[in-house]
């Protein structure tokens, strides 16, 4: 059996097969699960803060815990991806969050749950960098942005169907059946992806050559159908680096800035301003139940606007994406305070709503993973999530202020604030990665560096 492997031009090569719609229904279920309970967070908060479970500082303080369990579980999957390999990784990511999941149902109190919310957080920050990490080193590039972005759309579906759920549930069954609806979902994807294999990208940048062939062998014999294949793409001429310190290279340190710079203004977006919608409404005065139907139909723009993404990114091209869609977030933005209409108000909040999650299919699913080489990918993908997730620790302390002493005027003029920065440093630092392979991207960074050694 030949050595000479080269994953990632022979799957890039491959036609779109049973196997590669496998591994996506796969990983996507598992990221969906993940979603639906990042986002039972903005049904369950309304509800504890109207029952008297909690107080809205504690609400802030389980924002804040699930962002300091997410911001440690993307730094430690960095480190146990590129070393252990994928499938471990996202293997134990769900069967933590599951678990926690679960016993956050029967919590007898708020500093409990947010506890459990802590070790949660663990899980899900580990399941977002590994999951799209693990669908980029599969995905052949020509299709890569609008695979990666159908990713996305699973993730942000758990938006609408928590909401839609939390409608129905909570009245009759209290907040708490979210969690063992999220729990017991986790684990059953957890049992179904023990099928799933490893990426041969990533056997091949470790060694483990007879593996990465035979892997390579069994999933060109099913996406071939028996036709016969194109010829890969050579081999690239240099290894890339597995060292940490890479990262830090003039070549990867502005793709570093940018990866960090944009997930922050991503998880802010969606944890400083979505997932307080129903906590918005209740204390503007309405009703848990019109609170919940307000954010319920505002949450269908999630689906909405990542699937633009997916159908866009590698129509458009990934910096042309997320600049238009980061303007049109700032437009809606500026509206939406004025508006007080019952009709008009979700509307608009649609309307704001799309743009932000072509954002999340953009940044979160495709543009970040794709910037990095494989040795590496996992480690630099949850560096940036830990900047991410590390800045909206603060977020909730922070939005409760402007919320309190300025309205919703305040805290949206802190995510315009972080859109306006988040166009101008990927115009000036960013690089355009759409239908590139992930192997020609490196090859162009190592020249980079060689001319300037040169």
């Amino acid at each position: 059996m030949s050595n000479s492997v080269n994953a990632g031009a022979r799957l890039d090569r491959l036609p779109i097969s049973s196997f590669h719609r496998r591994v996506m229904m796969l990983i996507g279920i598992g990221m969906f699960f993940d979603g639906f309970d990042i986002y039972i967070a903005a049904t369950v908060l309304g509800s504890t803060l109207h029952s008297g479970f909690s107080t809205l500082a504690q609400n802030a303080l389980f924002v804040s815990s699930t962002f300091v369990g997410m911001m440690l579980g993307s730094f430690m999957t960095g480190f146990l991806g590129d070393r252990l390999g994928r499938r471990f990784t996202y293997q134990f990511n769900l069967l933590l969050f599951g678990g926690a999941s679960i016993l956050a149902a029967f919590a007898p109190n708020m500093t409990v749950l947010i506890l459990l919310r802590l070790v949660m957080g663990i899980g899900l920050g580990a399941e977002n960098v590994v999951g799209y990490s693990t669908l980029t080193e599969f995905a052949p590039a020509r299709v890569r942005g609008k695979w990666l972005g159908g990713m996305a759309v699973f993730v942000v579906s758990g938006l609408p169907v928590a909401a839609l759920i939390g409608t129905y549930v909570i009245p009759a069954f209290t907040w708490r059946a979210m969690f063992i609806l999220g729990g017991v979902g986790g684990l059953v994807v957890w049992y179904l992806r023990k099928s799933l294999p490893e990426s041969p990208r990533w056997l091949e940048s470790v060694g483990r050559t007879e593996e990465a062939e035979a892997l390579l062998q069994k999933i060109e014999a099913e996406s071939a159908g028996g036709k016969p294949l194109p010829a890969p793409a050579p081999p690239a001429a240099v290894a890339p680096s597995r060292s940490l310190s890479s990262l830090w290279s003039p070549a990867l340190l502005p793709r570093m800035f940018v990866g960090c710079v944009a997930l922050i203004v991503i998880n802010t977006l969606l944890y400083g301003f979505i997932t307080w919608l129903p906590t918005f409404f209740v204390k503007q005065g309405l009703t848990i139940a019109t609170s919940f139907q307000y954010s319920m139909l505002m949450s269908i723009g999630a689906p909405v606007g990542a699937a633009i993404g997916a159908l866009t990114a590698d129509r458009w091209g990934r910096k042309p994406t997320i600049t238009i869609s980061a303007l049109l977030a700032i437009a809606f933005g500026f509206i939406y305070p004025f508006v007080s209409d019952p009709v008009m108000l979700p509307v608009i909040g649609f309307a704001l709503t799309v743009p932000i999650y072509v954002l999340v299919a953009l940044l979160f699913a495709i543009y970040i993973p794709e910037l990095f080489p494989t040795e590496v990918r996992l480690r630099a993908s949850g560096i940036c999530n830990t900047f991410g997730r590390g800045a909206t620790v603060v977020t909730p302390f922070l939005v409760v202020w402007l919320f309190s002493n300025f309205g919703i005027r305040g805290v949206l003029s802190l995510m315009i604030g972080l859109l306006i920065a988040l166009v101008a440093v990927v115009l000036v630092f960013g690089v355009e990665s759409g239908k590139r392979s992930l192997e020609q991207m490196e090859e162009d960074r190592l020249l980079a560096v060689r001319l300037r050694k040169a």
